[in-house]
C-alpha cells in the first residue's frame, strides 16, 4: 500500500480506495473461514482475526475514537483552531506593518521638517552677510601705499627691525 503524500497528509481518496478493498478481502476472508467449517483451534483463531479486523476497518472507516484517523468532526474542530490561529497572527502581522509605517512616515516627516528649517537657517544667514559685505564702501587703495608686506625685507625681518 502506497499514498501519495499531500499537504496534510495522504490523499484522502487513495486511503478511502485501499480501505474499501481491505473491507472487501476481510469479508470473503471471514465468509470463507465460516464455510470452511473447520473444528481445530487454528480456526477458530483465523475467524476471530477476519472477524476483529473487519471491526477494526469498519471503526477505521467510521473514524471513531481511538482509531488514529479522527472523526470528520474532529478534524473540522482542528482545522478551525489552526484557521483561527493562522487568523490572529495575519491580524498581528498586519497591526505591526501598520504601526511600522507610521512610525516611518512620523520619522520622514520629522526629518523633513529639521531639514527645511535648516535650509531657512542657512538662507538667513546668507543673505546676512550679502546684507553686511553689501554694506561696506571699497575704495581703492593707492600703489604707492606702503603696506606690511611691504615693509618685510628678503630675510623675512621687517626693515624698520634692522640697524
Amino acid at each position: 500500500m502506497r499514498f501519495s503524500v499531500v499537504d496534510i497528509g495522504y490523499d484522502q481518496r487513495q486511503v478511502d480506495s485501499c480501505l474499501d478493498e481491505l473491507g472487501i478481502r476481510l469479508t470473503r476472508l471471514a465468509a470463507r473461514a465460516e464455510s470452511a467449517g473447520g473444528t481445530g483451534r487454528e480456526w477458530d483463531l483465523i475467524r476471530q482475526e477476519a472477524t476483529g479486523l473487519c471491526g477494526l476497518l469498519r471503526r477505521l472507516e467510521a473514524g471513531g475514537p481511538g482509531t488514529g484517523r479522527g472523526g470528520a468532526a474532529e478534524l473540522e474542530r482542528e482545522a478551525a483552531e489552526l484557521l483561527a490561529r493562522a487568523r490572529c497572527e495575519l491580524d498581528a502581522a498586519r497591526e505591526e506593518a501598520r504601526q511600522l509605517r507610521e512610525q516611518a512616515y512620523d520619522d520622514a516627516l520629522r526629518a523633513r521638517r529639521e531639514f527645511e528649517a535648516a535650509l531657512l537657517d542657512r538662507r538667513r544667514r546668507e543673505a546676512r552677510v550679502d546684507e553686511i559685505l553689501g554694506g561696506l564702501r571699497t575704495e581703492p587703495v593707492p600703489e604707492d601705499t606702503p603696506t606690511a608686506a611691504a615693509a618685510v625685507t628678503g630675510s623675512g625681518v621687517p626693515a624698520h627691525g634692522r640697524r
